[in-house]
């Protein structure tokens, strides 16, 4: 079996990658069996160039095969903001609900009440000092008018998908997953790695 490191300290990610990648003759660790392995600085511009930097940054540190994703929440009436910065949107220390209450004053001086949307995840495997796979997810949506549901993780409860009728937190992870921007990367990292076994 084939030990991969997904470049993650986020719990709830993780579980949702673990159920993408099930049944790979793979054993999938998290950045918790490196403890001592500080984060690199995310300079990127992109989303991509942010995983790809991880991805070789965490192959190095640790000599497993490495995977990084850099992702994040793109509102059109916001010029594409918080973009790479959604993670630390209103400051590091920000809790969603602040980061959200942030985005609806925004995007009232906007004179908007909601606005289309991206959900966007960037991905990268690094192996041997090297970009070995790269691949890219994105579902369309919309800002929702008010925060609704308590699945999910991060924005999910802000980001209205229409097909669904629901923000992504009104849903059940493998709901979620089927159309989600990290469902669709890790699914193609699935059949990379299928294809490499």
């Amino acid at each position: 079996m084939k030990t991969v490191l997904v470049a993650t300290t986020n719990a709830d990610k993780l579980v949702e990658i673990r159920l993408i990648l099930e049944g790979l003759d793979l054993d999938i660790v998290s950045l918790a069996s490196w403890p001592d392995v500080a984060a690199p600085e995310e300079t990127g511009a992109t989303f991509a160039e942010n995983a790809r930097a991880k991805a070789l940054y965490y192959c190095a540190a640790t000599g497993l095969p490495a995977v990084a994703e850099d992702s994040g929440l793109e509102i059109g009436a916001l010029d594409g903001a918080p973009g790479v910065l959604s993670a630390r949107f209103g400051g590091e220390a920000a809790t969603y609900p602040q980061r959200f209450d942030l985005i609806y004053r925004m995007l009232a001086e906007r004179g908007a009440s909601t606005s289309p949307a991206r959900f966007v995840c960037a991905l990268a495997l690094a192996g041997e000092g090297r970009v070995r796979f790269e691949t890219r997810g994105a579902v369309e949506g919309s800002t929702a008018a008010a925060p609704r549901g308590d699945g999910g993780f991060g924005y999910d409860p802000i980001f209205f998908y229409p097909p669904f009728g629901r923000t992504l937190a009104e849903v059940s992870r493998a709901r979620k997953a089927s159309v989600s921007h990290r469902g669709q990367a890790f699914r193609a990292l699935r059949d990379y790695l299928r294809l490499e076994a």
